[in-house]
C-alpha cells in the first residue's frame, strides 16, 4: 500500500470548461470522484481551482469584456458560484471544502505565509479539502502571483506536498509543440531544468487561461526545489489522477531535488520576489556550494538593481545564471562600495562596519 501523501492538484480553465465558455460540470463531477478516491486511500488532497472569471462570465446575461477590470468584476461574480460548485460536487462523497483565497502579499509577507500554511494545515487536519485560488477580484499587478500554476507551486510549498499535479489540455511536455508538429514527442521525464527545455515551451493553449507551458515549467521548477514531485498530465483523460499516483504514470514527471529542512528556507524559495541581484565569482559560488559558506565581498562583482539591507535578492554567476537566493545585510549601493574587497576593509570603505557577511548561509537558499 502506498505511504500516505499530501497531493495538490492544480486544475487550469481549459480543463474545467473543456475548451468551451462554460464550466463542464460532468467533467468536474469525475474529477472529485479520483479526489474522493484519493481521500479513501489516506492521501491529503488540495485543490487549486481556475475557473472563477468563466464562472462569472457563464452567470452575466449582458455581454462583457476581457479587460482586466472586467476579468475582476467577472471573478468576484464567479468566485463563489465555482466554490458552491465545488461544495456540492464534494458534498455527494461526504466530503468538506473551505476556500481560501491568496496574493502575492500572502506569501511574500513571512507572518501571513505562517498564518496562511497554519490555516492549510488545520483544514487538513480536519479532513477538509482546500480550495485555492487567486484573489482575482482584488489583485493587481503589485500583489498577484500572475497564475495559478506558479500559485500552485507556492500551495505546494506551503502544505509541505509529496506531489503537485498540473492539469491542463496537453498531455505533457513535448519536444516541440504537437499543436503545430505532428512529429512532437512527450518527454516522459525531466531530471535537470535548462533553458533548451525552456524554450520548448509556449504560449497559452486557450485564451480562456492564463497559464500556458511556460508557467508549468516555472511551476515546477519552483516545486521541484523544495522536494515535490510535479507532473504534467492531460485534465481530461481517464482517471489521470489516479493514474499520477500509480506506475501507469501519464504526462510528464519532474524529478524532486532534495529540499531544504529549515521552514523559513523553504519560505525564501516560495515566497517573496527578489529585489535585485548580486554577480558572485566561481571562487564564491565553490565555497556556497560546497563549503556551506557565507557570502563574502570578497566574492562578489557586481550589484544590479536597487535593494536595501534586508531585501531579497539573488546571486548570480557570470552567465546571469541563478546560483542562490537570500536576504542581504547590505544595501546595493554598499554591495557596490565593497565588492572584491577584503572583510577587514569593510570598515574603511564605508566609514562603518556592519558585519562580514553580504548573506549569512542562514539566510539563503541554494538553487
Amino acid at each position: 500500500m502506498q505511504r500516505e501523501q499530501v497531493i495538490v492538484v492544480k486544475l487550469g480553465t481549459s480543463v474545467l470548461t473543456g475548451g468551451t465558455d462554460k464550466l463542464d460540470k460532468a467533467h468536474m463531477v469525475e474529477l472529485v470522484r479520483q479526489c474522493s478516491e484519493l481521500k479513501k486511500q489516506g492521501h491529503q488532497v488540495i485543490l487549486v481551482s481556475s475557473g472563477a472569471v468563466a464562472a462569472g462570465r457563464e452567470q452575466l446575461i449582458k455581454p462583457c469584456g476581457r479587460s482586466l477590470i472586467d476579468k475582476q468584476m467577472l471573478a468576484a461574480v464567479g468566485q463563489g458560484q465555482l466554490i458552491h460548485i465545488w461544495q456540492s460536487l464534494f458534498a455527494l462523497y461526504g466530503i468538506n471544502v473551505g476556500q481560501m483565497l491568496l496574493t502575492r502579499a500572502d506569501v511574500d509577507d513571512r507572518a501571513r505565509y505562517l498564518n496562511a500554511r497554519d490555516t492549510l494545515t488545520a483544514l487538513l487536519n480536519y479532513d477538509v479539502v482546500p480550495i485555492i485560488n487567486e484573489n482575482d477580484a482584488v489583485a493587481t499587478s503589485e500583489i498577484k502571483v500572475g497564475d495559478n500554476d506558479n500559485l500552485s507551486a507556492l500551495v505546494a510549498i506551503l502544505a509541505n506536498a509529496n506531489k503537485l499535479l498540473l492539469l491542463t489540455d496537453q498531455e505533457g511536455l513535448f519536444t516541440s509543440d504537437p499543436r503545430t508538429n505532428a512529429d512532437a514527442k512527450l518527454i516522459d521525464e525531466v531530471t535537470h531544468i535548462n533553458d533548451e527545455l525552456r524554450q520548448l515551451a509556449g504560449g497559452s493553449g486557450t485564451n480562456l487561461g492564463t497559464g500556458g507551458m511556460a508557467t508549468k515549467l516555472q511551476a515546477a521548477d519552483i516545486a521541484r526545489r523544495a522536494g515535490v514531485e510535479v507532473i504534467i498530465a492531460k485534465g481530461a483523460g481517464n482517471n489521470v489522477i489516479l493514474k499520477c499516483m500509480s506506475e501507469q504514470l501519464p504526462g510528464t514527471r519532474f524529478l524532486k531535488l532534495t529540499a531544504p529542512k529549515d521552514g523559513r528556507k523553504k519560505w525564501l524559495m516560495a515566497g517573496p520576489k527578489s529585489t535585485g541581484q548580486i554577480m558572485i565569482d566561481a571562487g564564491a559560488i565553490a565555497a556556497l556550494q560546497n563549503k556551506g559558506a557565507s557570502l563574502l565581498s570578497k566574492g562578489v562583482t557586481s550589484a544590479f538593481g536597487r535593494f536595501e539591507r534586508g531585501d531579497l535578492i539573488d546571486l548570480i554567476d557570470a552567465d546571469n545564471q541563478v546560483i542562490a537566493r537570500g536576504l542581504t545585510r547590505f544595501s546595493s549601493v554598499e554591495v557596490n562600495k565593497i565588492k572584491g574587497a577584503h572583510s577587514n576593509k569593510i570598515g574603511n570603505l564605508l566609514d562603518y562596519d556592519t558585519g562580514a557577511e553580504v548573506l549569512h548561509r542562514d539566510d539563503l537558499v541554494l538553487f
